[in-house]
């Protein structure tokens, strides 16, 4: 079996020759980053205040350490940390020494860990001691016992029986001659139903997204990013994330959970001008009361992304936390679309953006793959210089996810703009079939973010006998009294949505479940409502 789909050799020769990619692998560009900013402050937590220089120095001698350990080129290592200035000084390391991160996300457990560990035959596991009141210890146990090819378990803090973080070792060699066409790391899919496909990503397709995001949004030496999602999620890591920063010079400034209580003291304090966060995060942004407790001047934009943030909510951004608004589309696998900064406000506030590269190729196809009119709603496919072309060793499953001529099925639904934009109109497996009629989640819950007890709300279906599939729709409300169901439904027919869109069910719920990244889970919703009408038919 094949673990990398590499890019076929005439569209990787187009992509060097239009200087999309410049043969600049992770170390060479580290060694770029300290020579132009060494001085600056790269990255900062609760208990660190690291320059470039440091960065770099720091890096380079856990990546001699753990070479001492035996870990080296092309050995996997499944990295699991908080948002901690660590987290950068780790994946610096491995991609000095050419071992491949393989990032997993705080919030990932057992099932997750062991599956990664095995799957790509993990030579390490690094981990924090306890984050969240989880002791990661404990799953390590787990996890080793299971994974008898996994050589070393690192813990960031108290290790006991595991190899501590402060005792590796600060000697020995610490190069690697890993290509930039070679995958440096492999990301999670963002899929929300069983175990995430691995993404193999070069330094060649990657660093090219990385430079185009920090040029796109404007960063610069004086951009200080507040880092509130997982530092592992792509998001995060590049859109432009961490890496896009510290490629334009500016500072990283680590948050270790997205609540106000904990970001907002932190912009005050740290005077941040950006910071990237998913809806969920974005509304409760804006109806905490903590924005009259702190300076939230300095904050120029803020990035949503991670899912599509309904327009009514968008339009209240500026008004409510002061500053511009930036709309994030994209994915692991590649793809990345932003709203420019010179955007009309409209745009920003209903679309999605539109792809960051000239060599981005888009397609919108429906159901029978030909593609639709300009405007019409369609499967999103796309491929590019920063889209891969195949999963790490999923041939079978690649067979599927991308078509003959390499094109990658994102299975987003979404409409294209004359001016090029994407407005995202769901994902294809949530639009819910009510007796042959579709309806789009977002769109209904568009409708009903814009009633003023709604604080949030999410649309999934419900088993039918007769239709097939129903819609349910969940609403946390905000302020006394609740709305009612009967409300809400008149609310949606008084704005002249389609009454086969109106919700057949309302529920009124304190909370959603959510995925690692803070996003709604649908998938548990569903399975909840599925619980509750199970237990009421017995």
């Amino acid at each position: 079996m094949t673990a990398f789909t590499p890019w076929p050799a005439e569209f990787a020769e187009h992509y060097r020759a239009s200087g999309y990619w410049l043969g600049q692998n992770f170390p060479q560009w580290i060694a770029e980053l300290t020579a132009r900013h060494g001085d600056r402050i790269a990255v900062c937590d609760e208990r660190h205040r690291w320059t470039y220089a440091d960065l770099d120095r720091r890096s380079g001698k856990l990546a001699a350490g753990l070479r001492a350990t035996g870990i080296g080129d092309g050995d996997r290592v499944v990295v699991q940390l908080p948002n901690v200035a660590e987290f950068v000084e780790l994946v610096f390391a491995l991609f000095k020494i050419g071992a491949l991160p393989v990032f997993a996300l705080p919030a990932h457990r057992h099932q997750e860990i062991s599956y990664f560990c095995r799957f790509t035959g993990a030579a390490a596991y690094v981990i924090a001691d306890r984050h969240g009141g989880f002791d990661y210890r404990a799953l390590a146990r787990t996890v080793r016992a299971e994974v008898p090819g996994l050589r070393h378990v690192v813990v960031l803090g108290e290790a006991a029986e595991f190899s501590a973080w402060a005792d590796i070792p600060a000697d020995g060699e610490a190069k690697t001659e890993r290509t930039a066409g070679e995958p440096a790391f492999l990301q999670l899919s963002g899929g929300s139903t069983g175990l995430p496909k691995l993404i193999p990503r070069t330094a060649d397709d990657y660093l090219y997204s990385v430079r185009e995001s920090a040029r796109i949004c404007r960063l610069g030496p004086d951009t200080r990013y507040l880092v509130t999602l997982p530092a592992a999620h792509n998001f995060a890591l590049s859109s432009p994330g961490i890496l896009g920063v510290l490629h334009a010079g500016g500072r990283i400034v680590m948050s270790p959970a997205p609540s106000p209580d904990v970001a907002f003291p932190l912009i005050e304090a740290e005077r941040v001008t950006m910071t990237g966060v998913v809806p969920p995060v974005a509304l409760t942004w804006m109806a905490s009361s903590a924005r009259q407790r702190h300076d939230l001047s300095s904050l120029r934009l803020l990035q949503v992304g991670g899912a599509k943030f309904a327009a009514e909510a968008a339009r209240r951004v500026r008004g409510e936390l002061g500053c511009e608004l930036q709309q994030v589309f994209g994915m692991a696998e590649g793809l990345v679309n932003y709203t420019r900064r010179d955007d009309p406000e409209d745009v920003v506030h209903s679309s999605q953006g539109s792809p960051i590269s000239p060599a981005d190729e888009i397609r919108v196809v429906g159901e029978d793959g030909t593609e639709v009119a300009p405007g019409e709603q369609g499967e999103l496919l796309t491929r590019g210089p920063y889209t891969i072309r195949g999963y790490y060793r999923a041939a079978e499953h690649n067979a599927t996810a991308f078509t003959e001529d390499g094109f990658y099925r994102t299975g987003d639904v979404v409409r294209r703009l004359p001016s090029g934009h994407l407005v995202v109109e769901g994902r294809a497996k949530d639009q819910i079939n009510r007796g042959g009629e579709k309806v789009a989640p977002e769109e209904v819950e568009n409708h009903l973010l814009a009633h003023p007890g709604v604080h949030d709300a999410a649309v999934v279906s419900m088993p039918d006998r007769f239709l097939g599939e129903r819609t349910c729709a969940f609403v946390i409300p905000v302020g006394e009294p609740a709305p009612t169901g009967t409300e809400l439904r008149a609310f949606l027919r008084q704005r002249g949505l389609a009454l086969f869109k109106v919700p057949d069910r309302v529920e009124i719920v304190p909370a959603f479940p959510h995925t690692g990244v803070g996003k709604v889970s649908r998938r548990e919703l569903r399975r909840n409502l599925s619980n509750y009408l199970s237990q009421r038919t017995t």
